[in-house]
């Protein structure tokens, strides 16, 4: 299952992606925000974070104004390797080398049809392993 959550900047760009999400037949949990009220994006973060670090979902999706202060708030979270995201081939190298199991995306700054493209590549592209797994051994002795 895949974890969805935004703040207010990000909530337009979230419904797109979840109707999106719904045609491609993709299970998905919706952590928030439900509405365009203010909110804090690191809230949001860690509730979709949680999700992943629980095992209850494989990967997230975080929206906000930019993709910015979300990646940031994610990246805080043991075990969470977020990417921002704003170009398809960068999604495919958060997933390749990275492993990346959040993909952050700007709601006012990245088109929906790309933001689609974005999605699809990060969902469908595996984990290389191999020379890139002491890399991501590295970044999880940071966390310590």
């Amino acid at each position: 299952m895949l974890a969805i959550g935004s703040d207010h900047g990000g909530f337009e760009l979230k419904n797109h992606v979840i109707e999106h999400l719904k045609n491609a037949g993709i299970e998905y949990k919706d952590c928030g925000t439900y509405n365009e009220e203010s909110c804090d994006y690191p809230d949001i973060a860690k509730k979709v974070a949680d999700t992943i670090i629980s095992g209850e979902c494989e990967r997230g999706i975080l929206i906000c104004g930019t993709g910015i202060g979300i990646s940031i708030a994610a990246n805080k979270i043991d075990g969470i390797r977020a990417a921002l995201c704003s170009d398809v081939y960068s999604a495919k190298m958060a997933r390749q080398h990275n492993n990346a199991n959040i993909i952050c995306l700007g709601g006012r700054v990245t088109g929906r049809e790309l933001a689609f493209m974005i999605i699809d590549t990060f969902l469908n592209e595996e984990y290389a392993g191999g020379r890139h797994q002491k890399r991501i051994d590295k970044i999880h002795a940071l966390e310590k």
